[in-house]
Formats: structure tokens, C-alpha cells, sequence
């Protein structure tokens, strides 16, 4: 912190991946943090992700890689094949080793998710606590949940998801005020649904493929529908899965709930999910010697385990106001073929943490300056992976500009293939305030501001400490 040791005291809207890695940064902090969940309790949903060089250094800092790898499943290639099976030229991932010193692996986001989970201290995390009402004055925010309990805080923070509780609060004040950007009035849009889950534990001696060591990350693209699916293996002998419908048109929840009353749950509910099995349920994969079947994977699945998503892309302009900020999917939400949400949520989060730790006082000032700075480094960096999460998305689409994205990813020199996954392995932060990991590999990380000046003000208060003695 910073010399006048003034901690802010913090709530953080929403208990997912992002809000959990700023729990757990703020912890380190010392500062007073409370996350505020709107749900009863976690449920284990999703399916699996990557998490590779741009997170690991991170992680090495929190004390969790080696759990870490002990629960992920190395992986080097996607592995992409056309409806008939036939394999097509692999994504190769390898170069990243010598770029960065890191590799990439596989982990189902509820495994993901605990580990996370176990940096924050059980107290510090309230569930059932749904937010009716936020009031701000220059001092400070207060959130009122429907259980009747009042929060306060200097700075609240909304974590909670693309459509946000707290954005929404922040826009209709914005708005009322004629200060909202047009972009950020529009409708949060997808053309994509997508049913993810995964399987209960399996026997290996039964689907050999479990007992490879690297993970199988199989992906197919439909020669006439416009579906695209994949599974990957994992550490604890499961299949994870995604399927994608590319939908016509764009469109939003909003439209849908306003087409039909009630649709919401038609929509996104159990039978949904279940609809969308039984319609997909006859696609081939390459799991088992090319013999089974998606409807073969979803008997191997709780239905519980099953959900059915919408696949919304944007990044909102505004990030903040006053004394609320935004961090994850309630400000970019990105399509999931780049592999890049989670990654983009907690570098948020060690951005703002980072920020915060040199916050110089709790005045409304102070507070903004530091907003700025993070809109500053992370907005540009979303905009960025969005643009990368569009790309290949674009591969499995199945226009025409999918046939072009794919015969570029095909086609690729390696050569050329090396430069651009260097590209997107520039953006290593780490957190400023705790020893720094030396960097390795060919390419060194791009420069965060947040973490240089964290670590200013890390140092400064080490060297006091030590001349105190």
C-alpha cells in the first residue's frame, strides 16, 4: 500500500472466476474485501479451458502452479477434423514453451474454480446475497442485497457476469445523465449457443484415449450444419465437451424474452439443454477409434452436468464511474473459441489489485485516477482478444468467412504460425506487490504498467521496513 497505509474497503459483486481472483489479490493486500453472490451456491457447470504462458507466472506467485498442474492436462495441438472424421492440419501450441517457459493445459472450470476458491477465506464470501439497490455519495457506495443487509464500501466492484446487476445500475445512471456512449445502450448481442458439460469420471480401459498424457483436444466442423463440436480429455478421466450453434442471425436475451413471454426459461432451461442433445445427439467425433457418437457422450453425463449458453461478444467503453468499477465479463464478454475470458478476467483483476495497492488515499480523486489508469491498460487489451476470439471463432463458422479463416490456419507457414503465437503470449502481468517471478523464454513480456508501478511502491515500502530495524 501505499506510505499513508490508508486500505480501501472493497465489495466485489459476483463470485466467478474474476471476482475470486480480486478476492484473493486483495487478501494478500490486507485490505477489507467482501464478496457478495447472488446464488445459494456454486454450482459445478462448464465445460474445460485453457490456461496457459499469460496466467502461470500468476499462479507461481499465489503459491498454486504445482496444484495447479497436478489438476491440468498438458496439451500441444488441437486436433481439427471435417463431419467425415477425416483429420485436418492440427493447431500446433509447442512454440509457446521456448517463447515463454510455460505450456498450455486443459482443466474443467469447476476444478479450476475450487482452486481459486481456496485463496479466499470462506467468511469473506456471502451467498443468497442478490443486489436490489446501490446508492453512491463522494465518500462512499452503499449495496442493499434482498435479504435486507446493507454493505458499504469505498469502492464496489461488479464481477458479476455479462449481463451485470452493477453495470446495469452504473448505465441507467450514466444514461439518465446523457453520459453513456451509444455503443454502451445497445443490446449485449450473440450469434452463437453452445451446450457445454462433462462427463462423470470414466474407465480408462474402456476409452483408451483417457490414458494419452497430453490432452486430446478434438475438434469437428460440420460439412452442411451449422454446428462445430469438441471434446477434450482430462486429468480426472473425463470428456468435456462443447457444441455451437451458429445461428443466422444476431440477436440478444433481450429480443428473445421480448418475442415471447416466458421464453426465457424455454430458452435456456433443462429442456432446452435436453433439446439440444437429442438434436445433436447422432454427430460423430473422434473419441473412440471414430465409433462414437455426441449422443454416445451425453449417457455418459449427469444431466445436471449439461447446460445451454449463449455465446455473447462485446466489449462495453465504460468501465467505471464515481466510486463503482467493472472487471470480466460485466465489461468484455468474449467468444470462448480464444480461449482467452478467464484469462482477460484475471488480468482485470491483477490490474485493478495492483492499482489499488497504490491508491494514496480513499478520496473520490484518488479513486478515479486509478480507474483511469486500469481502463488505461486493460480496455485496449480486450478489445485486442476480442478481435483474436472473433478470428477463430471464424475458423469453425461455416461461411465463407470460415472457409477463408480456416484455410489461413491450415495453410499457415509455421514460421509465420511462431510469430503469431508469440503475439498473443506478450501479455504475462504479474502481481507487483509480491516477489516478482523472473521472466523466461525467447519473448519477454510486454510491459504492465500497473504491475511497474505496484512493484515502485512495493519496494519503497520494503526498504522503509528494513531501515526501521
Amino acid at each position: 500500500m501505499s506510505d499513508t497505509h490508508n486500505k480501501p474497503t472493497v465489495l466485489i459483486v459476483g463470485a466467478g472466476l474474476g471476482g475470486l481472483m480480486l478476492g484473493a489479490l486483495l487478501e494478500r493486500q490486507g485490505v477489507l474485501y467482501t464478496i457478495l453472490e447472488r446464488a445459494a451456491a456454486v454450482k459445478p457447470l462448464g465445460s474445460a479451458m485453457t490456461v496457459g504462458p499469460v496466467l502461470l507466472a500468476i499462479f507461481q506467485q499465489l503459491g498454486i502452479y504445482e496444484d495447479f498442474l497436478a489438476v491440468g492436462k498438458y496439451m500441444t495441438h488441437i486436433k481439427m477434423h471435417n463431419e467425415s472424421l477425416q483429420p485436418l492440419r492440427p493447431t500446433d501450441y509447442t512454440p509457446v514453451e521456448e517463447q515463454t517457459g510455460y505450456g498450455f493445459y486443459v482443466v474443467t472450470r469447476p476444478v479450476l474454480y475450487k482452486l481459486i476458491l481456496k485463496l479466499v477465506p470462506p467468511p469473506k464470501i456471502l451467498f443468497g446475497k442478490k443486489v436490489v439497490s446501490i446508492t453512491e455519495t463522494d465518500d462512499k457506495v452503499t449495496v442493499r442485497t434482498s435479504d435486507n443487509a446493507r454493505y458499504e464500501g469505498d469502492i464496489l466492484v461488479g464481477a458479476d457476469g455479462a449481463h451485470s446487476t452493477v453495470r446495469h445500475h452504473l448505465y441507467e445512471k450514466l444514461k439518465n445523465k446523457g453520459e453513456l456512449p451509444k455503443s454502451d445502450q445497445e443490446d449485449l448481442p450473440f450469434s452463437c449457443t453452445c451446450l457445454v458439460g462433462q462427463t462423470r469420471t470414466l474407465d480408462p480401459e474402456e476409452l483408451p484415449l483417457l490414458k494419452e498424457p497430453v490432452c486430446q483436444f478434438l475438434s469437428v466442423m460440420s460439412d452442411d450444419k451449422p454446428y462445430s463440436w469438441a471434446t477434450f480429455t482430462t486429468s480426472e478421466n473425463k470428456l468435456a465437451f462443447m457444441v455451437v450453434n451458429y445461428l443466422e442471425t444476431k440477436t440478444s436475451k433481450a429480443a428473445i424474452e421480448s418475442r415471447q413471454e416466458g421464453s426465457k426459461s424455454e430458452e435456456w432451461g433443462p429442456f432446452a439443454a435436453q433439446a439440444m442433445c437429442e438434436e445433436t445427439s447422432k454427430f460423430p467425433i473422434p473419441t473412440g477409434n471414430g465409433k462414437m457418437t455426441l449422443g454416445d457422450i451425453y449417457d455418459l453425463t449427469p444431466k445436471e452436468m449439461i447446460s445451454k449458453v449463449m455465446l455473447e461478444e462485446k466489449v462495453f467503453d465504460t468501465w467505471y464511474s464515481g466510486r463503482i468499477v467493472l472487471l470480466g465479463d460485466s465489461c468484455h464478454k468474449l467468444n470462448p473459441a480464444g480461449g482467452q475470458g478467464a484469462a482477460n478476467a484475471f488480468h482485470d483483476a491483477v490490474a485493478l489489485a495492483n492499482l489499488l495497492y497504490t491508491l494514496p488515499t480513499n478520496a473520490l480523486h484518488d479513486v478515479l485516477q486509478v480507474f483511469e489508469e486500469y481502463h488505461a491498460e486493460r480496455h485496449p487489451a480486450a478489445k485486442e482478444s476480442f478481435e483474436n476470439s472473433q478470428l477463430f471463432s471464424k475458423i469453425m463458422d461455416r461461411g465463407v468467412g470460415g472457409a477463408i479463416a480456416l484455410f489461413f490456419v491450415t495453410h499457415t507457414p509455421f514460421w509465420l504460425w511462431k510469430i503469431l503465437l508469440g503475439k498473443t503470449v506478450r501479455s504475462r502481468p504479474q502481481i507487483g506487490y509480491i516477489p516478482i517471478i523472473p521472466a523466461t523464454g525467447s519473448i519477454p513480456p510486454a510491459v504492465s504498467p500497473s504491475t511497474e508501478k505496484a512493484r515502485v511502491v512495493f519496494e519503497r515500502l520494503q526498504h522503509q521496513h528494513a531501515d526501521s530495524f
